[in-house]
């Protein structure tokens, strides 16, 4: 399967539930992390080698790390962002 198979945007979390993913564009993608009672959220446009390969792993090899969630899902949490 390639990126271009895929339906942006997708969905992620890590299985600690500390960090949530909305990937946009194998290129973009935003997190929020949960630190605290604080919620961060930053958009990484990916550059980097690493990065892309971050990107990839969440969209396709992610049953190691994270689980897959839902639009709404993620709008829940982001809705919590000052």
């Amino acid at each position: 399967m390639k990126f271009e198979d895929i339906n942006f945007p997708v969905y992620r979390k890590y299985k600690n539930c500390k960090s949530y993913f909305k990937i946009i564009h194998p290129a973009l993608f935003e997190e929020i992390q949960i630190i605290g009672s604080k919620k961060i959220k930053r958009h990484v446009h990916v550059v980097q080698f690493p990065e892309r390969n971050f990107v990839y792993d969440l969209v396709f090899d992610y049953n190691e790390m994270a689980l897959e969630i839902n639009e709404a899902e993620y709008l829940t949490i982001e809705s919590g962002i000052n």
